[in-house]
């Protein structure tokens, strides 16, 4: 299927690893012109960069760069330009309950997630509304639609970033813009792989028996089902999805 995203201009936060890097390969496989990577790590981008342009021929540009900071993403989409697709999906908050997450934590966990979406979605939405054609993506998270005791700051955070998709949503489509969102579960990252070794150094007593721990029903889905979704979303072939979420988790948060 042809999703006709060629000569596309997109910019991916997150993108040097993960979904964000997985998202980056699909749109270049799909004949995107320039795509642009965001994420805090130079040498993390810098390998990603390379591994796109040896299989795709794709413009990739890297941006090193905190993205919890509001004059840093005002500064990233000035110097991205025009683009045609944003692909929010920096951040990750971290596990705790109410009173194992200090304030500090839950602040710094939320600028660079909820608010890092917010800010570039503001910072890009003028350029899309002037040519009158632009989609916003946003990678959010299953918590918001499953709130969790244990995960308490990210499912609020999912929750709030999954409501201000709609309302933005609600009515960018006469400024030509569609604001959709994508709800991943378990996905293969080395994020999941990081937790699940300190889960399986305290329950098993060996990282290396992380494994063990993943759940089969049903199991961890692969970034590319996340990147497969995103560049639908992104094309015209999904001109009439807006102000929508979709959940990939297998249908493990609506048991």
């Amino acid at each position: 299927m042809d999703l006709q995203l060629k000569g596309k201009k997109v910019l991916i936060t997150g993108g040097s690893k993960g979904i964000g890097q997985a998202c980056a390969q699909v749109m270049a496989a799909e004949g995107c012109g320039t795509i642009h990577l965001a994420a805090r790590n130079e040498e993390d981008l810098m390998n990603a960069k390379l591994k796109i342009q040896s299989e795709y021929t794709a413009s990739v540009e890297i941006h090193p760069v905190d993205l919890s900071l509001g004059d840093n993403i005002r500064a990233l989409a000035q110097a991205c330009g025009d683009i045609d697709i944003l692909v929010n999906n920096a951040g990750a908050i971290p596990n705790g309950d109410l009173l194992s997450i200090d304030e500090d934590t839950w602040r710094k966990a939320w600028d660079l997630k909820i608010f890092g979406y917010i800010n570039l979605c503001r910072a890009v939405y003028p350029n899309m509304k002037a040519k009158g054609k632009g989609v916003i993506v946003n990678i959010i998270g299953a918590a918001g639609e499953r709130p969790n005791f244990f995960y308490i700051a990210g499912g609020a955070g999912n929750a709030s970033l999954m409501a201000f998709t709609k309302a933005l949503g609600s009515r960018s489509l006469k400024d030509g813009i569609r604001v959709v969102a994508i709800n991943p579960g378990l996905i293969t990252t080395q994020r999941l792989e990081r937790q699940m070794r300190r889960n399986a150094e305290r329950k098993l007593g060996d990282p290396d028996r992380w494994r063990e721990l993943l759940p089969d029903d049903p199991p961890p889905g692969e970034p590319s089902d996340i990147a497969n979704m995103t560049a639908f979303l992104a094309s015209d072939l999904a001109k009439n999805i807006n102000a929508t979420v979709i959940t990939i988790d297998g249908g493990s948060s609506k048991r």
